[in-house]
């Protein structure tokens, strides 16, 4: 449905880049519903793939039961919808991701506390 505006309508984004001291990342554990929704954090986009998993991905998901068992060479990871090889020394901007992206990864074998999403 088309909205008609009866004046000049200007409306500024509140969640623009500028108005956060490091861009927003969203995150989400693939087939791991305990995590209703993605996690959001502001991260520097010159953070590599591989400090993401070492330090950012524990801190969100680690009381996860699961998390502890995770093969980090099988992950499949995505860019949003589309799937990706990362180079886990490369940053995030590297990998093409943006403010407001959606990093999201899935662990073959972890379907989710006694496979509830396999």
């Amino acid at each position: 449905m088309s909205v008609a505006a009866i004046g000049s309508y200007e409306h500024s984004t509140h969640d623009a880049v500028k108005n956060f001291a490091q861009p927003l990342l969203y995150v989400a554990w693939d087939e791991h519903m305990i995590f209703s929704a993605p996690c959001c954090v502001t991260i520097s986009l010159s953070t590599s793939l591989e400090d993401v998993v070492q330090k950012i991905l524990p801190e969100l998901y680690g009381q996860h039961p699961q998390f502890k068992n995770i093969n980090w060479t099988r992950v499949q990871w995505f860019k949003s919808a589309t799937m990706f090889t990362p180079n886990m020394k490369s940053s995030l901007a590297e990998h093409g991701f943006t403010h407001k992206s959606v990093l999201r990864f899935r662990t073959p074998g972890l379907e989710g506390i006694r496979g509830s999403c396999g």
